[in-house]
């Protein structure tokens, strides 16, 4: 039982990584309906700006992570205004495959000497490495500030959400784009702030990720991505505390199979839950059933 409770808190942890990507997942596709593919790499900038805040520039643990934040949120506005907003009015096919493709470039071009490189990257840890003990259970203050940092943000996101006036902007453009428009909020600006927003959430994931599993490279988003997508659907796309059920559960399914059943099949039991969430539940475990014209 105790080494079932220490794998538990093992995939927690991971679950909670996962959970900051798939926010920003579900919140752009509550928003504008588009599943944004590239977001997976945002998280692997933010993993990098960690390590360079860290290891080059000296920075505190904190700040790496408002650094992170930061330069996720910029390149998430960037992404969004470049490659998302001219095709808003386009087929819905045409954002997805520019999804795919600024995803790629992300990828290809922070391989390149003179970005990241195309290597491997040995994540610096600012702080020496502490475990303790409880009931024959061991955790670290690596996981500490995991969970610690991850409750703050999707707590700080709820009630930024549900308590203030952009929030509610955010909540009448996922609702009805037209009708915001004609109370005067400005969609556009809407849009773009959630893109932000998703995106500092990854960023804070990359740097998070980047200390509980100290290796990074230019093309770790792509798993880690998938998975929170798969959460997303899991828990209901389009739906803040989906996201967050869907990644924990993620998060706990892969490090139980991983230690019970094979290492080898622990991406494959991510992808067979997408499977049975698409033929049962195809609205997620928190989603209500719509219908739409068509």
């Amino acid at each position: 039982m105790t080494y079932f409770l220490q794998q538990l808190i093992n995939g927690l942890q991971l679950g909670f990584v996962y959970a900051l990507i798939a926010l920003g997942y579900t919140m752009v596709y509550g928003i504008v309906r588009l599943i944004n593919f590239a977001h997976g790499d945002v998280f692997m900038v933010g993993a990098y700006l960690g390590f360079f805040a860290i290891a080059s520039w000296r920075l505190p643990f904190p700040v790496a992570i408002v650094v992170a934040m930061v330069g996720c949120a910029l390149l998430g506005v960037l992404i969004e205004r470049l490659a998302y907003k001219p095709l808003r009015r386009a087929p819905r096919i045409s954002s997805l495959i520019t999804a795919i493709g600024v995803s790629l470039f992300l990828e290809y071009f922070t391989s390149l000497k003179f970005v990241f490189g195309p290597y491997f990257r040995a994540y610096p840890r600012p702080f020496a490495v502490r475990t303790y003990e409880l009931a024959g259970i061991t955790i670290s203050n690596i996981q500490i500030i995991v969970f610690g940092v991850a409750l703050v943000l999707m707590v700080a996101l709820t009630l930024f959400v549900n308590r203030t006036k952009t929030g509610l902007a955010m909540r009448a453009v996922s609702f009805d784009h037209q009708t915001a428009a004609l109370m005067g909020i400005n969609v556009n600006n809407v849009i773009s702030i959630t893109f932000g927003i998703g995106a500092a959430l990854a960023g804070a994931g990359g740097v998070l990720y980047g200390i509980a599993y100290p290796q990074i490279n230019p093309f770790m988003g792509i798993m880690p991505g998938l998975k929170a997508f798969v959460a997303a659907v899991l828990g209901g796309i389009g739906i803040i505390p989906g996201a967050m059920l869907g990644a924990v559960i993620m998060g706990v399914v892969e490090k139980l199979t991983e230690v019970y059943i094979s290492s080898t099949l622990r991406d494959a039991g991510a992808f067979a839950i997408l499977i049975i969430v698409l033929l049962v539940r195809p609205s997620g475990l928190l989603g209500k059933k719509q219908k739409e014209k068509v």
